[in-house]
């Protein structure tokens, strides 16, 4: 009964989910790999292509600082809870932010922080103040649009590969496309006569009009 619960049928083809929530944080952790796991190959890897695509661009984009993770007065980055929907690329950001946090203190941070990684993903150095110059007003200058761009990007990424998540948990809506299977069935001619022309059906068991003539006329005589 478990098993059979993880099959459905669109289409009249049978698609294996398998472990469903295994499936969701595999795709989670690498867009695609949860379709891979289902052995569903080319949507895993047009996911796979498409939203790493989009991640790597808005984070070239950005000069490799838009994706940070951030709370702290002046620069609450709320755009990494939805940068971070793309998984394990994300995620390095949490650890240099956990370092950031540790070595800030009063909002300053302190002089001997050294991110690691050479600063990928790393947070900007405390504090930041919009109406002071800081690293953030740094990297808009450095990179003018494109920072808001990449920044965008990336969020754009996270939030596909949600939709990704879903599909690799729920599979694909399990209902015909527009009916076209059900259609197609009721056209068969071998469809218990349902393609059979009317001239076929409708005489029922009369004889044509020649016919009924030449058997009166033998009667007669």
């Amino acid at each position: 009964m478990a098993a059979s619960a993880n099959v459905i049928e669109v289409d009249s083809e049978r698609i294996d989910l398998k472990n469903r929530p295994l499936a969701a944080l595999l795709a989670w952790l690498l867009p695609g790999a949860g379709h891979f796991y289902q052995g569903r190959y080319t949507k895993g890897s047009l996911y796979l292509v498409c939203i790493l695509t989009t991640w790597i661009i808005g984070f070239a984009l950005g000069g490799g600082h838009v994706v940070y993770a951030s709370w702290q007065p002046g620069d609450k980055r709320w755009h990494y809870f939805l940068q971070a929907g793309v998984g394990a690329a994300a995620l390095p950001a949490l650890l240099q932010g956990n370092q950031m946090r540790r070595m800030t203190v009063d909002g300053v941070t302190s002089p001997g922080y050294e991110p690691m990684w050479g600063g990928f993903m790393a947070p900007p150095n405390r504090p930041v103040i919009e109406d002071r110059t800081d690293e953030v007003s740094a990297w808009y200058a450095t990179y003018g649009a494109g920072y808001e761009m990449g920044t965008w990007y990336t969020m754009i990424a996270g939030l596909l590969n949600i939709l990704v998540i879903y599909d690799a948990y729920a599979g694909p809506l399990a209902v015909p496309i527009s009916g076209r299977k059900k259609k197609d069935a009721e056209e068969s001619p071998g469809n218990g006569g349902s393609g059979r022309s009317a001239s076929e059906s409708g005489g029922g068991g009369s004889d044509p009009p020649g016919e009924a003539e030449a058997v009166g006329s033998a009667a007669q005589t």
